[in-house]
């Protein structure tokens, strides 16, 4: 699948982006969106105690900027991310969430690079 969105250079002042709050099972999320064709980029916070309310099937690239956080895994695996780590994982590859003890800042990139794309006959 090829991503055609042509975005031309520009930055971004996340100072600027509304932030928007998602309640968890436990705790919060504070999501800051940025939504071009194709492509959905997110500064993310999880107060402490945080708890994602949902599984996850979506695909995202997650990068911890500030903090550590676990992703768990529907099958209970477990993963603990620290500030500079990051995770990647397809669409409906996996069933993640989130959790944290003290709090977690993150960069989520998401969109459809990440759908799952059947195999060329061959």
């Amino acid at each position: 699948m090829t991503m055609n969105t042509n975005i031309p250079f520009q930055t971004i002042d996340w100072t600027n982006v509304p932030k928007e709050k998602h309640e968890g099972e436990t705790g919060t999320a504070y999501w800051q969106t940025i939504q071009f064709n194709g492509l959905r980029i997110r500064m993310v916070e999880y107060s402490g105690g945080y708890v994602a309310d949902h599984w996850c099937q979506k695909g995202h690239i997650v990068h911890c900027l500030e903090g550590e956080f676990t992703s768990e895994l529907q099958n209970n695996e477990r993963f603990e991310l620290t500030k500079g780590m990051t995770y990647i994982v397809s669409d409906e590859i996996s069933s993640h969430r989130s959790t944290t003890r003290n709090g977690v800042k993150l960069l989520i990139i998401d969109g459809d690079f990440l759908k799952i794309t059947a195999p060329s006959p061959g």
